[in-house]
């Protein structure tokens, strides 16, 4: 059931929509990942009274990052080989996660957003995945829980960002749907926000995997994913 209009501030993340991310050369191109631009840019040009904050994230990878196999004894293949990842402020805590190609990384071309996408009408742009010691699929926070004096390894400040500008509603678009996107939204669903993924705005590394990912991310995560037709989606367009 959607609230009234009242009681609605929305918010657009546009996630990870840069050259490493899209074909046909990018590093780490999720398959179509060009193809949601028109989408995401019709959103990006509704007036501010309707879409007051309109937000990019980037990955902004130091080029010794852990997440980049080629930074590893060996060189181990990229896609298929697991590191484990310690927390550095709780050695106690640790996470696995998979290796990548060499992507995004500050200040070369394959982390710029891509020059189709209108980023003239972005009120904001976060950056993550600038500590080379953990990998940040989210654009708020690292995986890691915060310490009990609530320090975290990162925080891109998204998260402040949006309370403060009184945010009731996060709408979710980009790249990949099953990693960056999905854990930009979990995290704006623990955050307090009213959070769903827009299906047509997304693309995913893994399409076979995206159903099963969608029904997760609805019973463990407390996120949606929703048609562009969508009554939450067309309130956006609404004039009144």
């Amino acid at each position: 059931m959607v609230d009234s209009q009242s009681s609605f501030r929305p918010a657009l993340l546009v996630v990870d929509m840069q050259e490493d991310f899209c074909p046909p050369s990018g590093s780490l191109a999720v398959p179509l990942g060009r193809t949601i631009t028109p989408l995401i840019n019709t959103l990006l040009t509704l007036p501010p009274r309707t879409l007051p904050l309109k937000i990019a994230t980037q990955d902004w990878h130091p080029p010794n990052h852990i997440s980049f196999a080629s930074n590893h004894p060996s060189n181990p293949p990229p896609f298929v080989t697991s590191h484990t990842i310690t927390n550095p402020l709780n050695p106690s805590q640790s996470y696995t996660t998979l290796l990548w190609p060499p992507h995004c990384i500050q200040s070369t071309p394959g982390a710029s957003l891509i020059p189709e996408l209108s980023s003239q009408n972005f009120t904001h742009i976060i950056r993550k995945g600038l500590d080379p010691r953990v990998e940040m699929y989210s654009a708020f926070f690292d995986p890691f829980p915060p310490t009990p004096t609530g320090e975290r390894v990162c925080d891109s400040g998204l998260a402040k960002l949006l309370h403060d500008e009184k945010v009731t509603h996060v709408y979710v678009v980009g790249l990949a749907g099953d990693y960056c996107v999905k854990h930009t939204a979990y995290d704006a669903a623990k955050e307090g926000f009213q959070t769903v993924i827009i299906e047509e705005g997304t693309k995913t590394v893994n399409p076979g995997g995206w159903e099963e990912c969608k029904k997760e991310m609805e019973s463990i995560g407390g996120v949606r994913v929703v048609s562009v037709e969508s009554e939450e989606v067309q309130r956006l367009f609404k004039k009144d």
